[in-house]
């Protein structure tokens, strides 16, 4: 059987930011970590280093893009509260502040590596141009080779005190035990799909659909907004969840050629892996009864189909090994083998 193509790295790469900070856009769902950070501010007991974990999309980045402008705000309105308005702050939305350092991976590659930790321990070496601190923006750190976590470990232990490291990943056990313990964690979670739809709803910009997007975005602002505003990724969800569908009543070489095509695809591997794992969620919600809290509501009939072929215990292994894969994904597993243990372990259903 023919699986849906998905799109190649250069396309995906295309997709426009999660989320972008400008002016007073508000930061969904975490107002817990923005009174956090703020009372640090007005106290003066900023941490030198904070990891800033969660499921992709979430807010992580724009929790740390709003924590610099509020470090860097010249006009707050009240301590630790960024107006928004001023030259830092537009600077700081665009990751364009000469004190500001990004770290993510470079064009092409597939992790963070030394020597762009390396080139950061230089930049960080330099007194703050314009601002009170000099800033290292180290996302999805989770990326980072062995080599490059180990090699920050250096700056973390003796950072200069004119300097912040805000790192964010999918979750502090992705990155290294030493890494970890030597950084404030802020775990950020999905917001309740009511939350998220009323959010939507009354956003500046509101979005068409916000009750339908808040759900298959699993409560994530920034899937929500990604959605909501560019169509390919509606596409490339759909195509992740038919590909899964079809491979349910397929043969095991049908699965081969899926799991292939699947680990081709490494830019969107994890958010695919997290698709599929949260289609076996809602089959588990539909063995329990519970139809109204499917994520993937569009999928309802599938699901339930899915779930009537299936006892209760089949389907809560199914769903906690979509999870373990996602787990050896953070351990660099061989992403070919993992979605080829992963679809073979799924039920073979009749056509």
């Amino acid at each position: 059987m023919n699986y849906r193509g998905l799109p190649s790295e250069n396309q995906s790469r295309k997709t426009p930011p999660l989320v972008i900070i400008t002016g007073m856009v508000p930061l969904y769902g975490h107002s817990w970590a923005q009174r956090l950070l703020t009372r640090q501010i007005a106290r003066s007991t900023i941490s030198h280093a904070y990891l800033i974990t969660g499921p992709g999309r979430v807010g992580r980045r724009s929790l740390a893009v709003w924590f610099i402008q509020a470090l860097y705000c010249e006009n707050p309105p009240e301590p630790g509260v960024p107006c928004g308005e001023c030259r830092p702050c537009q600077q700081a939305a665009r990751l364009q502040h000469p004190d500001i350092h990004p770290v993510t991976t470079e064009e092409g590659a597939a992790t963070i590596k030394i020597d762009q930790i390396r080139q950061l321990q230089r930049d960080l070496a330099l007194v703050p141009y314009q601002a009170p601190y000099r800033i290292a923006l180290l996302t999805n750190f989770e990326k980072a080779t062995i080599g490059a976590q180990n090699a920050l470990l250096k700056t973390l232990e003796e950072a200069p005190s004119r300097v912040i490291l805000l790192l964010t990943a999918d979750s502090p056990e992705s990155v290294l035990p030493t890494i970890q313990s030597r950084c404030e964690v802020l775990r950020l979670r999905p917001m309740p799909v009511d939350a998220l739809t009323a959010a939507l709803t009354d956003s500046p910009k509101p979005v068409s659909e916000p009750a339908f997007l808040a759900r298959i975005a699993g409560g994530r602002p920034g899937l929500a907004l990604t959605l909501s505003q560019d169509s390919d990724q509606l596409a490339l969800r759909k195509s992740w969840l038919d590909n899964l569908i079809q491979a349910l009543h397929d043969d095991r070489i049908g699965r081969f050629k899926l799991a292939e095509q699947a680990a081709k695809d490494r830019a969107n591997l994890r958010s695919g892996l997290e698709l599929w794992s949260s289609f076996w969620r809602d089959v588990l919600l539909a063995k329990t009864g519970r139809l109204s809290a499917l994520t993937n509501s569009d999928y309802a009939e599938e699901i339930q189909q899915t779930a009537a072929a299936l006892t209760l215990e089949e389907a809560a292994q199914l769903l906690e090994e979509a999870e373990e894969s996602l787990r050896g994904l953070d351990l660099n597993l061989n992403a070919r083998l993992l979605v080829e243990v992963l679809t073979l372990g799924w039920p073979f259903l009749p056509n």
